[in-house]
C-alpha cells in the first residue's frame, strides 16, 4: 500500500509481479500447451478414425455430439454439417489444436490463443460432455485455465510475448497494435 499525506491508498500489485508468480504462470501455460499437443496423439490423420468399423479416434468422439446430445443446435450442426464434411473438420481441429499447443508453449499471442482455447473447449464440451464415463469437471477446468491465461497474459512470463512487447510498443502500425492486444 502507498501512503500519501497521512492517508493509505491501496495500490494493487500487478499480477505476476513476483518471480514465483511468473514461474507459476509459465508452468501453467506450458502445461496447457502440452495438454493440447498430447491431444493430437489420438487424432490420426489422414482419416481420423473415419475408415474404421467401428468408428474410432476423432470420428467416434465427433459422433458423440449427436448420440449423447449436450446442446440441440450443436448436435444438429454435427449431424448435418460436420459429419458430412468430416475431413475438413478433422484437419481444422488438428491444425487448431497444434497451433494452440505450439503458440502457448512458446508464449506468443497468448491472449489470442487463450480465446481460441475457450472456443475449442466449447466445441469439445458440446460434443462429449454427456458421453458415458466422461469426467465433466475436466471441461470446466479447461475453461478455468484458459480464462487464467487470458486474464494474466501468461505469455509475458518467460514467453515470447514478454520479450517482444517492448519492441511492438515502439513500432508504429496495425500489426504491432494487433500483437500487443493478442499478447
Amino acid at each position: 500500500m502507498a501512503v500519501t499525506k497521512g492517508t493509505v491508498n491501496p495500490v494493487p500489485e500487478p499480477l505476476g509481479s513476483s518471480r514465483l508468480s511468473r514461474v507459476l504462470l509459465a508452468v501453467c501455460r506450458v502445461t496447457v500447451a502440452l495438454l493440447w499437443i498430447q491431444n493430437l496423439s489420438w487424432k490420426n490423420p489422414p482419416h481420423f478414425g473415419n475408415n474404421s468399423d467401428p468408428p474410432q479416434d476423432l470420428y467416434a468422439w465427433t459422433l458423440n455430439g449427436v448420440e449423447h446430445e449436450v446442446f440441440g443446435p450443436w448436435a444438429w450442426l454435427v449431424e448435418h454439417v460436420i459429419i458430412p464434411n468430416f475431413a475438413v473438420f478433422a484437419w481444422g481441429a488438428f491444425a487448431i489444436e497444434a497451433c494452440l499447443g505450439a503458440f502457448l508453449l512458446v508464449g506468443l499471442a497468448t491472449r489470442f490463443w487463450a480465446v481460441i482455447g475457450l472456443v475449442q473447449t466449447t466445441a469439445i464440451t458440446f460434443s462429449v460432455l454427456n458421453t458415458p464415463h466422461e469426467w465433466f469437471w475436466s471441461y470446466f477446468l479447461m475453461y478455468a485455465v484458459h480464462l487464467a491465461l487470458l486474464a494474466t497474459a501468461a505469455g509475458r512470463a518467460y514467453g515470447v510475448d514478454g520479450a517482444l512487447r517492448p519492441v511492438w510498443r515502439q513500432r508504429p502500425g496495425r500489426l504491432s497494435k494487433v500483437l500487443l492486444a493478442a499478447s
